[in-house]
């Protein structure tokens, strides 16, 4: 591995940070789903806020389109989109949605989702998804 390629303890710093701000981000977008509830129980937003992952069933047509219909459910400047919509519309629905699509996108990237380019669902914005190492059976 070449000097380029090594991790850095500026890259840990740097990716804690990062992670930390999402967190942050999160934080904030459930808040706000709280204001803009619908007066939906909890019960109902646990399996909401995981829907947008419906989206990558576009990866059954190909990486290509895959990450074409993952992306648009996950980026935050469309689902700033889709609120600002909603406020403006005075839609609470549509600001609803919006609001879980931020959400839901922040917390994957606090898991190390990001957007995913188009050759395989591992390469990311945030660079390549690593495999989970297994555990060793004792």
């Amino acid at each position: 591995m070449s000097n380029a390629n090594k991790p850095t303890a500026n890259q840990g710093y740097m990716q804690n940070l990062i992670r930390a701000e999402e967190v942050a981000i999160t934080g904030i977008a459930v808040y706000f789903l709280t204001k803009y509830n619908l007066g939906l129980s909890i019960w109902i937003w646990i399996p909401l806020f995981l829907s947008p992952d419906i989206s990558m069933l576009g990866y059954i047509r190909g990486e290509k389109t895959g990450a074409f219909w993952y992306n648009l459910f996950h980026h935050r400047g469309v689902a700033l989109v889709v609120a600002a919509l909603g406020y403006y519309l005075h839609n609470d629905i549509c600001t609803t949605i919006g609001i879980l699509l931020f959400a839901h996108a922040s917390f994957d990237r606090i898991m190390d989702y990001g957007l995913k380019f188009p050759d395989s669902f591992k390469h990311t914005h945030l660079g390549w998804k690593k495999e989970k190492q297994p555990v060793a059976a004792i």
